[in-house]
């Protein structure tokens, strides 16, 4: 019977670049082809997670940057919820 690694860190405590550099080395190592089916489909299930954190946290970040408005005299300050 095959180990079990240890569990991986946290999805919901990596910042964007954390997620982003651990999917980036996932999709290589499945591009490699070296890995055991049961592996590589474990490897794509985290990797389906990481994306899902990534684009979280990219609307997020879309969202505050949305809400910030210049105004005037070149003040910044949050848009009024609509």
């Amino acid at each position: 019977m095959p180990t079990t690694p240890d569990p991986a860190p946290d999805i919901a405590s990596f910042s964007f670049e954390e997620a982003l550099a651990e999917l980036e080395r996932i999709v290589r190592g499945l591009e490699s082809g070296q890995q055991r089916l049961e592996d590589a489909i474990a490897a794509y299930e985290r990797g389906a997670a990481l994306k899902r954190h990534c684009d979280a946290r990219l609307a997020e970040a879309e969202s505050r940057v949305q809400a910030i408005v210049a105004g005037a005299g070149g003040a910044l300050s949050l848009k009024d919820a609509p």
